[in-house]
């Protein structure tokens, strides 16, 4: 299947360059998910996956690979704090997609519930306990039951399209 556009858009060749390039276009929220690992050290990573699932239990889900450097604090924990990121958070959304020896250098976060390594100045945060973890290929998909959580500061969404972060109607 080619497309129809112009001759220098992407051209899907296969199945792989079909669902890349079609995702690449879905514009999706931004948060952030945080966790302990084993030796106690904070982990976390960037997602934009997080779903709500129900509002009685209140359950979210999140995806993730299982090849992530996050993989084993998420496969062995019961908590994870998930941060809802607004335009401001945009650097530290970037920061948490890169170097996962350095995501938490810096500041920009401190010990929260349960010692989790809370993310500063975000417009949400929940605290949720993890209720089933379902592996898929190299992926899992994680379903958590909300237990607590605080707003910041109003923010404009933070949306990730076409591999940048924007807010609605301007790129960063």
């Amino acid at each position: 299947m080619t497309q129809s556009s112009s001759d220098h858009e992407p051209h899907i060749v296969d199945e792989l360059s079909a669902f890349k390039l079609a995702f690449r276009r879905l514009a999706a929220g931004v948060s952030a998910v945080t966790a302990r690992d084993p030796d106690g050290r904070p982990v976390g990573f960037t997602a934009t996956s997080l779903a709500s699932l129900a509002a009685v239990p209140p359950l979210a889900t999140f995806n993730m690979a299982r090849v992530s450097s996050a993989w084993p604090a998420i496969e062995q924990t019961d908590h994870v704090l998930i941060h809802i990121l607004g335009s401001r958070n945009s650097g530290l959304a970037a920061t948490m997609a890169g170097d996962h020896d350095r995501r938490f250098d810096g500041d920009h976060w401190a010990p929260g519930p349960l010692g989790l390594p809370l993310l500063k100045d975000v417009p949400a945060w929940m605290l949720g306990r993890i209720v089933g973890r379902y592996p898929v290929h190299h992926n899992a998909v994680i379903v958590v039951q909300i237990e607590d959580g605080g707003l910041g500061a109003e923010d404009e969404a933070l949306l990730y399209h076409e591999r940048s972060y924007f807010r609605p109607g301007e790129r960063l």
